[in-house]
């Protein structure tokens, strides 16, 4: 069940929040980078969508380094990576903000890969989703973690129907990469 179905076809909203940064002294934080555990992270978040069958017709990422950063280490886990659009609106955006760059996503993309950041990716999660399966509600309003994967079902003829409490959040993965072991001789 889809809360609040509308009609058209089935459309996913898959959120990612960037993975972990670094914090380097005296860098902005637009221009932060990923740390060592978020460039273990981001594949693991690409290989998590690829394994779930959700791999996007279109990506709309921030350009903050870290996310972008992100979204080229979980693109590279797939044979061609969708378009992407580096849009400065998704930095430091908030939830009304970010639904409105999502509704102008083309009707023909069924499947919405979004990239950025909390506490706005988390807000537009609880705002979108009616319902929830299993306890992926609670577990939003628990901790939205870095490479944190949101999926929002929906029904809809465009992207401009999306509107809060809508969606059904089917799943909420938390990606993770394995820290790499000295070889033993």
């Amino acid at each position: 069940m889809i809360a609040r179905a509308g009609t058209g076809p089935l459309r996913h909203l898959v959120v990612l929040r960037h993975a972990k940064s670094a914090w380097p002294e005296g860098t902005p934080d637009h221009e932060r980078p990923l740390a060592p555990r978020g460039r273990r992270d981001a594949p693991a978040a690409g290989r998590a969508l690829a394994a779930a069958d959700l791999l996007p017709g279109l990506a709309l990422c921030s350009t903050a380094v870290r996310a972008r950063q992100t979204w080229e280490r979980a693109s590279a886990q797939w044979g061609t990576p969708p378009p992407v659009r580096l849009d400065a609106r998704v930095y430091a955006a908030d939830a009304p903000d970010l639904l409105a760059v999502v509704r102008e996503t083309p009707a023909e993309v069924e499947t919405l890969l979004l990239v950025g950041h909390n506490p706005g990716l988390e807000d537009l999660v609880l705002d979108l989703a009616g319902d929830g399966l299993d306890d992926t509600l609670e577990e939003v309003r628990t901790k939205f973690p870095t490479s944190a994967i949101a999926v929002l079902a929906w029904r809809g003829t465009d992207w401009t129907a999306l509107t809060p409490g809508t969606a059904l959040l089917t799943s909420l993965i938390v990606a993770r990469g394995g820290k790499s072991r000295p070889a033993t001789p």
